[in-house]
């Protein structure tokens, strides 16, 4: 099967230009952006946009490095990223007003926002999330909706896209 990805500029500076794909068929649970930015400057930009909201940064996830180490043990070498992490926190605002909608939304807590590069090719830094699908009530799929407003404004705030 052929996927086809359509490539829209955003936003350049003069140091950066950030990119969206378009979501191809069958990635309604991702959203995903691409810049050419550094990657450990890509990281603490976004660590700014989180904190930048009030917000605490539970954990951070060396998901490369992991795979890396762990590969060994494996007896696998195949290279995956060539930097891999994830940021995990919550909004207690937006988490409770989702969850009184419906309790089983707890499901949706902590966000979490990823960040990588691919061994291939370095010089992109995907940053992406999974988007929490709506469903339930309309108080619930209103709610649900300003998480994934909440975590496209930290990923937009990070990658300087208006």
């Amino acid at each position: 099967m052929i996927r086809i990805i359509m490539v829209f500029v955003l936003s350049c500076g003069p140091l950066a230009c950030a990119t969206t794909p378009s979501d191809p068929a069958g990635t309604d649970h991702l959203k995903l952006y691409t810049t050419a930015r550094d990657f450990d400057t890509v990281k603490d930009d976004i660590e700014i946009a989180i904190t930048n909201r009030g917000l605490v940064i539970d954990h951070t996830s060396h998901i490369g490095a992991m795979l890396e180490r762990t590969g060994k043990d494996l007896g696998t070498t195949k290279p995956i990223y060539g930097n891999a992490g994830s940021m995990q926190f919550c909004s207690s605002t937006v988490s409770r007003r989702t969850m009184e909608a419906d309790p089983t939304n707890i499901i949706f807590c902590p966000y979490i926002i990823v960040y990588y590069t691919l061994h291939q090719d370095p010089k992109t830094v995907y940053v992406g999330y999974r988007r929490p699908l709506p469903a339930g009530s309309e108080a619930s799929r209103a709610s649900i909706r300003e998480i994934e407003n909440l975590l496209d404004g930290i990923v937009k705030e990070a990658l300087n896209i208006k």
